[in-house]
């Protein structure tokens, strides 16, 4: 199993919720690696006394993480990193859309991107 309390650090004064931060460092720990596609995670009454938070706040984060497509769970046998990272397809969505978007207003590659580049400055 992962070991999240190990690296998950929770900011009981932040600006965002406690459901919210476990939510974003599991998203986080996907993307850097720390958790592999079909790795189990601790049952939410695990996780939360290693993080020292109250059950129904984990299993909030476990919850929207299940909607988003990060997260699935297989019954009694726990939950797991989805084998699909979500962003992948809808990020591929979305480049597909603006790519068509900018060939029907006659835009090149090149300058397409510059568009995009812009919104991230």
């Amino acid at each position: 199993m992962a070991g999240l309390g190990d690296w998950v650090r929770l900011d009981a004064q932040g600006a965002s919720p406690l459901f919210d931060q476990l939510r974003t460092q599991i998203i986080d720990g996907v993307r850097d690696g720390r958790l592999e596609p079909g790795t189990r995670l601790p049952t939410v009454r695990d996780l939360a006394g290693q993080v020292g938070l109250a059950v129904n706040t984990v299993a909030r984060a476990y919850r929207e993480l299940e909607t988003a497509g990060v997260l699935e769970t297989r019954g009694r046998f726990g939950t797991f990193v989805a084998r699909v990272d979500p962003a992948d397809a809808a990020m591929a969505t979305a480049a597909h859309a603006f790519a068509e978007a900018a060939r029907q207003v006659g835009l090149g590659k090149a300058e397409a991107l510059r568009y995009l580049d812009a919104v991230f400055d």
